[in-house]
């Protein structure tokens, strides 16, 4: 038998083989042992388009500021983003805020040329 590695999501050790894919029965977590394992996340805006280190982005949603009585508005375009790990997984600095980190379900990619 042929030993299988284990989940890179929760490193359980009870994955199977269903196919071409490896499955994680803890936490459902499914991919491929062909495809090339990559230790960065790709993190996707509201929209499903991938995010890089320095794109501007546009906030979708009022957003209150923890521990402020200020709000982030809907429109605020944030320029030269930085991804991290986290939940919180933007770092940045709002324009008449300061730095802060937003979750990228909140944001969508604004294109460059505008």
């Amino acid at each position: 038998m042929n030993e299988l590695p284990p989940c890179p999501q929760c490193t359980s050790p009870y994955t199977y083989e269903d196919g071409q894919i490896l499955i994680c029965p803890e936490c459902a977590h499914e991919w491929s042992l062909t495809a090339e394992t990559t230790d960065e996340a790709i993190i996707r805006d509201a929209n499903g388009t991938p995010l890089a280190n320095g794109d501007t982005v546009s906030v979708i949603k009022d957003l209150k500021v923890k521990g402020s009585s200020s709000v982030v508005k809907v429109g605020t375009k944030v320029k030269n983003i930085r991804l991290v790990d986290g939940d919180h997984d933007i770092d940045c600095k709002i324009p008449g805020i300061g730095p802060m980190g937003l979750k990228s379900i909140y944001v969508k990619k604004v294109s460059d040329t505008a």
